[in-house]
């Protein structure tokens, strides 16, 4: 609700509607797979606790972290609409997750425009930030990819009321950083370290940090705009 309002005022029929996509709550160990990759007639998911990463594999071994997925975003939602899902997820931690059928969607906004409004903006803000990802793989030096991803994720959890501009808990290894960013867990640790000793951000005991946060968005280049995440845009 909190995400979705950060585009669309919703209205009571709106929140009565999204609260239905609740009714088959469960609860999944880490490690456990919520998507498949090539499997048809998937559900999709909203988190409600925990974190979760979407992936593919390469058919080398090698892994590939498309995203990081955290409280009150949709695991899985295209493969509600392809025919078979083009990527898999897995959580990271112990979550919780609401299970929602492709014919929970397709009433639900049929029934509700304004909600289906909203979680487009939700799917194109996704987008926004594979872009984002896609830029760091291929132009941004390893400090910066690095820079960019935290702030990025400390920004979407202000938004979940997890994080603010001090820092916020992270359950990331350095190998799933690795994977996300196209580094060594080595390199991941030189650059951890390296950023500490600047000054910057310090990553320990599975807590981020933001030592100046400032000179770390300078680093990064990071601008939240396209995370549009300023206030409702439709009232």
């Amino acid at each position: 609700m909190r995400k979705l309002s950060a585009f669309v005022a919703l209205s009571d029929d709106d929140l009565e509607i999204l609260a239905r996509f609740h009714r088959r709550r469960r609860t999944f160990p880490s490690g456990h797979e919520l998507v498949h990759e090539g499997h048809r007639n998937q559900s999709a998911f909203i988190l409600a606790e925990g974190w979760a990463f979407s992936y593919k594999m390469l058919p080398n071994g090698d892994r590939q972290i498309v995203d990081f997925q955290i409280p009150g975003d949709f695991l899985g939602l295209r493969s509600t609409l392809f025919r078979t899902s083009d990527h898999s997820v897995e959580a990271i931690t112990p979550i919780k997750a609401s299970e929602v059928l492709t014919s929970d969607i397709l009433d639900g906004f049929a029934q509700a425009p304004r909600l289906a409004v909203a979680v487009l903006w939700a799917a194109s803000r996704d987008e926004a930030m594979v872009v984002e990802h896609l830029v760091n793989l291929g132009r941004r030096l390893a400090e910066e990819r690095m820079a960019h991803l935290l702030l990025e994720l400390g920004a979407r959890l202000t938004l979940a009321d997890m994080g603010d501009r001090t820092g916020f808990d992270c359950p990331l290894t350095q190998y799933h950083l690795a994977d996300a960013l196209g580094l060594t867990a080595v390199h991941v640790n030189r650059v951890l370290r390296h950023l500490r000793e600047e000054g910057l951000v310090t990553f320990r005991k599975g807590h981020v940090t933001f030592d100046d946060f400032e000179a770390l968005t300078d680093l990064a280049g990071f601008d939240t705009d396209y995370l549009d995440q300023g206030g409702p845009l439709l009232r």
